[in-house]
């Protein structure tokens, strides 16, 4: 069941490269204040980095000033890929904290993993934007089509904070 508003974060881990290299981080983590979460098919894919990435990068400035603490995007990908993307595409740089779904287990928590085998995707998150205030979704919003970015965009996410 895909998540909705008024539904609380699922357990599970995430993967970061830290200092030593993977490290896990628990989505429990992300239950203190505002965080502007969205997740995506891929790093490197042609939407994910030339529309859903770059509307969060253009806006974070835009989520702070509104009191969000963290912007948090999850992607279906190993931590080393999700780190490169994260600085390629400059979210690292605007503090948008990349983290890796690596065995998509988040992704099915949330209900959200789909599969695109003529494009090679298999058990990938659909693109979505969602607001979690203290632990519980207080928007969601998922693309019905894995190559369009409109109400998942940061733009459209930030009118609702």
């Amino acid at each position: 069941m895909t998540i909705t508003a008024g539904d609380k974060l699922p357990e599970g881990q995430l993967l970061h490269v830290g200092e030593a290299g993977p490290e896990a981080l628990s989505l429990s983590d992300l239950t203190t204040g505002k965080v502007a979460l969205f997740g995506l098919p891929g790093a490197f894919t042609g939407t994910c980095t030339n529309a859903h990435m770059p509307s969060f990068v253009r806006s974070a400035d835009a989520f702070r000033a509104k009191g969000v603490a963290r912007i948090v995007c999850i992607t279906v990908n190993d931590p080393f890929v999700t780190k490169a993307w994260a600085e390629q595409t400059g979210a690292t740089a605007a503090g948008i904290e990349v983290l890796a779904d690596a065995d998509g287990s988040v992704t099915k928590a949330l209900g959200l993993d789909f599969d695109a085998p003529p494009a090679g995707l298999f058990g990938r998150c659909k693109r979505f934007a969602a607001l979690v205030e203290d632990g519980v979704f207080a928007s969601v919003d998922v693309e019905d089509s894995p190559g369009t970015c409109s109400v998942s965009a940061g733009e459209t996410l930030l009118e609702k904070v």
